[in-house]
């Protein structure tokens, strides 16, 4: 099994509070994680019609047979029980009792912050990161496997785990989240558009989000395509990229970019066979960018911290891809997909650096494969994105 890097930080938390919740996508991995890492807790999955209809109708009685706490799987399927949870683990005053997971992060944080404020720690468990699946202890394993294949694989658990072919098991990852999720968030009518409606969401994947041109794609009405764009951002299928709000006397875009937060699903729905395919695709910079923001985003999560991730770009079109806020500074990236370096490459950080004359430190990130410096910019390999937070 692959160790999770958030696992150090999880067994902390739950040191430190009475309750831990994991959340993120299905499929990310969350059920592993903490079976493995409180393997001394009973476990309950709260998918099990006959739990969630016991946990539903009498959560008092439920709770009474787990009195040292345990794992319940899919909090979001009977959220009466953490009121319940609630006032246990204020009686008991004990730490790291209960263990929650869910997979719909708007739905469960709303019930988790109103019976829970204060006493839970928030973990969020995106796919693997490039670092857990090759790594340096998995190097030489996956030596010989290009950019384009890494992209097109994605980074769902399951795909490692049983060795999948990434293109059918996306396709059956994606039959059982529009037929269960979609169905659970809200009525959709025709399933058909909704299908549409996220291959053209993965067609604007690494750009700056037009929820008209989704409308007029997909044939449903603005306030539909908001709507669902907020169920995909919910079941963390989608991102959304925040432009950087600091003013500098210029006029900014105001709206975010559209990330998916696993690439591989991303280049399925664009109907991307193989790495060949991938290779000549005009969405490859769009896709390797994709991958980039959702390693950092990773990288933030499992060290339990927050999204500091944003965009910068003016009314004239001087932009940069990611602009990482850390509160005393500013980092800016610029994304390439390719493996030679020109000078139009920098024209984004260059401007931005001029803006904010308080940069200590700017990056190129792209698939070549040296590390250097050139002019006051970092040039990174993809291999090497951790490297943006040393």
């Amino acid at each position: 099994m692959i160790k999770r890097m958030v696992t150090s930080e999880l067994i902390r938390l739950a040191k430190q509070y009475p309750v831990v919740t994991v959340i993120g996508p299905r499929q990310s991995g969350k059920t592993t994680l903490c079976k493995s890492t409180f393997p001394q807790k009973k476990y309950v999955s709260l998918e099990n019609l006959d739990h969630r209809r016991t946990a539903n109708r009498d959560p008092k009685q439920f709770l009474q047979d787990y009195p040292e706490g345990a794992v319940f799987d899919e909090i979001q399927r009977a959220p009466e029980l953490l009121s319940y949870i609630q006032g246990i683990v204020d009686e008991s005053n004990k730490e790291g009792m209960f263990i929650l997971t869910g997979s719909h992060q708007f739905e469960l944080m709303e019930s988790v912050n109103q019976s829970l404020a204060g006493r839970t720690a928030i973990v969020r468990l995106l796919p693997f990161s490039y670092q857990e699946i090759y790594g340096t202890t998995r190097k030489k394993k996956n030596k010989a496997l290009s950019i384009n294949q890494i992209l097109l694989t994605g980074f769902y658990p399951r795909i490692f785990d049983k060795k999948l072919n990434p293109t059918e098991a996306l396709s059956f990852y994606m039959t059982t989240y529009i037929e269960r999720d979609v169905r659970s968030l809200v009525q959709v009518q025709d399933l058909a558009k909704f299908e549409l409606f996220l291959k053209v969401c993965a067609a604007q994947t690494g750009q700056i989000l037009n929820i008209s041109h989704l409308s007029n794609e997909c044939g449903i009405a603005v306030n539909t395509a908001k709507k669902w764009l907020s169920i995909l951002e919910a079941s963390f299928i989608i991102f959304l990229l925040r432009p950087h709000h600091k003013n500098f006397r210029k006029r900014l875009t105001k709206s975010p970019k559209l990330y998916f937060i696993d690439v591989g699903l991303a280049a399925f729905l664009l109907d991307i066979q193989d790495s060949i395919h991938l290779k000549n695709h005009p969405l490859r910079g769009a896709l390797f960018e994709t991958f980039v923001v959702t390693e950092l985003l990773k990288i933030r999560f499992n060290s339990v911290q927050t999204n500091n991730l944003y965009y910068f770009r003016d009314n004239v079109g001087h932009e940069v891809d990611i602009l990482i806020d850390m509160g005393s500074e500013v980092i800016p990236l610029e994304v390439k997909s390719g493996q030679t370096i020109n000078d139009d490459f920098f024209k984004g950080l260059n401007y931005y650096c001029r803006l904010n004359e308080n940069i200590s430190k700017s990056y190129l990130i792209y698939t070549g494969d040296r590390l250097y410096k050139e002019n006051r910019h970092s040039i990174l390999p993809y291999q090497k994105i951790n490297n943006v937070f040393l």
